[in-house]
């Protein structure tokens, strides 16, 4: 494929958290796709099919020279550096190329995390932290993939608190190099990597502080070992170890970044990692969805095909109904971090840091994703499981394999748990600096309950107005401390990730008519679950007068008439049983 440089996607400008303080009139979506876009879609497809396909059971019996020949073969078109600059071997494309491209390498769990691992958390830290040196050195191999990435920050006693590594580099007398020892688990690629990115706590003088910082350390120096393949779950073709670190003399030239900024690396790289986990699980559900389809249409029961029954078109649509949103949701955040780079080019003066700040303000929207985007992967592969019913269950159906591998992105990129937490967290912190005026969007909605008790006929704004409501009570009864307080932080998080979910499907389908029953059975499945969730944060927040006060106002801006949700999804189940697959 002949690198090809685009041109931001068009869409309007926005901010990060801005769903919460007005509407939306358009978000970037799939039919925006330029013509571009499709071209990487179907050159995907064709080194899916031509490439991954013929390979997938000898990956999958884990034979990694195998895994990486493919993930090479992948490099010569591009594909492992949508991202990256042509200087240095890359497509320079767009974030919507580098979604596009995870969406259909989505179709196996354990080829996709090779490839994401490559291609993400591998190459991007080089890209963006980089020195020019180090990224001369690095970005053009890892391009290439003739060296294979992986990216070293969990520890045996340091997983979700990464900051609590033990792993230590300390400097040599003379300041030329640090000795590295220490040990990272569950690393993906660990075991077919030439380069890691490690995180240790740097300690520059005898006694001195300990700092974390990142280090880019090659496999061939002496004192570095990868252990033995894990014995996972799921994802059985992708290689996962243990590495060890033993006094390994990295040269201080090969310090990725700041010392002591290693959480900037960590964090930064997490939240690109988390829209495109998303959207690899959209990549997922795709095929399964079609496993269940065309079991469901051969499949006879009571002398008729099961896709004729009432509950199991139920299964297909909800399915595809949460497909949907997950797609919507993961191209609308790609597309508002490409408006913030109107203009850009890697040429330019700070070009890293202009990409980190676009990305950097829909981090909350990232962690949506993520959550949004696992768990739908997770009730589309049960789903589909149940829908084989006992042949779900047997390693010859390729929906037991996907049952198996999806429950580890629940735990990747930060755990749905402490993404929970962050997601509310970093928007209130942006309210305390003064960058998203929450506080007076709170204010604003208060007067109008007190003076405009009517309800709105938009299921949307009721949703907005709901996370603000919940916003403005957390915050009045526990101010600074509500960090604290996990469950009503997870519980606000809902609200507000399903406001954002169906303002989502409800816009995409003013473009996609088709859309319109999937967006209408969202809008009230969600408006169940977030009332489900607000009177939990409620309770949480209140009691006595104040607490039926609070639940008041919230019957008031949950309410609503129920669409008929059974000929809705009938309908949707119709349309994709005459496709076969998934369709909007």
């Amino acid at each position: 494929m002949t690198p090809v440089r685009m041109n931001p996607v068009q869409t309007d400008p926005a901010q990060g958290g801005g769903f919460l303080l007005q509407p939306r009139e358009t978000i970037f979506t799939p039919e925006d796709f330029t013509e571009e876009h499709r071209a990487i879609a179907k050159a995907t497809a064709e080194f899916w099919n031509a490439e991954v396909a013929p390979h997938l059971d000898e990956i999958l019996h884990q034979r990694h020279d195998v895994l990486v020949a493919v993930l090479r073969k992948s490099a010569e078109i591009g594909l492992t550096a949508v991202l990256v600059p042509e200087q240095y071997g890359g497509m320079e494309m767009d974030m919507v190329s580098a979604l596009i491209v995870s969406e259909g390498l989505g179709r196996d769990g354990s080829y996709a995390t090779c490839h994401g691992a490559q291609a993400g958390i591998g190459a991007l830290p080089v890209l963006l932290f980089g020195t020019e040196e180090q990224k001369r050195k690095y970005l053009p191999r890892l391009a290439s993939a003739e060296l294979v990435a992986a990216y070293c920050l969990t520890e045996p006693q340091a997983g979700s608190d990464a900051l609590a590594a033990r792993t230590r580099a300390e400097l040599s007398a003379d300041g030329t190099h640090y000795i590295l020892s220490g040990q990272k688990m569950w690393i993906t690629n660990g075991g077919i990597a030439d380069l890691y990115t490690v995180f240790a706590q740097a300690v520059q003088e005898k006694g001195g502080p300990e700092k974390f910082t990142a280090f880019l350390v090659e496999r061939a120096w002496p004192g570095v070992s990868p252990g033995a393949e894990e014995n996972k779950m799921g994802l059985k073709g992708s290689s996962t170890t243990a590495v060890y670190f033993d006094n390994v003399k990295v040269p201080v030239e090969n310090v990725l970044g700041e010392i002591g900024r290693g959480h900037i690396i960590a964090f930064n790289i997490l939240n690109i990692g988390r829209l495109k986990l998303a959207v690899f699980a959209h990549g997922g559900c795709v095929d399964t969805l079609a496993d269940a389809i065309r079991y469901a249409k051969e499949r006879k029961a009571f002398g008729k095909s099961i896709s004729e029954f009432g509950l199991i078109q139920h299964k297909l649509a909800e399915m595809a109904v949460r497909m949907y949103v997950n797609e919507t949701m993961c191209y609308r955040v790609a597309g508002d971090i490409q408006s913030q780079l109107e203009g850009f080019s890697w040429a330019q003066p700070g070009a890293a840091q202009v990409m980190l700040k676009a990305v950097e303000e829909f981090a909350a929207e990232c962690s949506f994703a993520k959550i949004f985007g696992s768990e739908t992967l997770d009730y589309v592969v049960d789903e589909a499981v149940q829908i084989h019913g006992g042949y779900g269950y047997h390693q010859d159906y390729a929906v037991e394999r996907a049952y198996r591998d999806s429950r580890i992105n629940r735990i990747f990129e930060g755990t749905n748990e402490i993404n929970r937490l962050l997601a509310t967290g970093m928007l209130l912190k942006r309210a305390q600096k003064g960058v998203l005026p929450l506080v007076a969007a709170v204010k604003k909605l208060q007067s109008e309950l007190l003076e405009a008790p009517a309800q709105s006929a938009d299921l949307v704004d009721q949703a907005r107005k709901t996370s603000l409501f919940l916003l403005g009570v957390a915050y009045q009864k526990f101010g600074g401390a509500i960090e604290e307080q996990q469950e009503v932080l997870a519980g606000i998080t809902d609200v507000l990730m399903y406001t954002y979910a169906m303002e989502s499907a409800v816009l995409r389908a003013r473009k996609a008519p088709g859309a319109r029953d999937m967006a209408q059975v969202f809008s009230a499945t969600a408006m169940d679950w977030i009332e489900a969730s607000a009177r939990t944060v409620l309770a949480g927040c209140s009691e006595g007068d104040e607490l039926h006060a609070n639940l008041s106002i919230l019957r008031r801006l949950t309410r609503y008439e129920p669409p008929n949700a059974i000929a809705l999804r009938r309908k949707i189940a119709a349309r994709l049983l005459e496709a076969g697959r998934y369709v909007v």
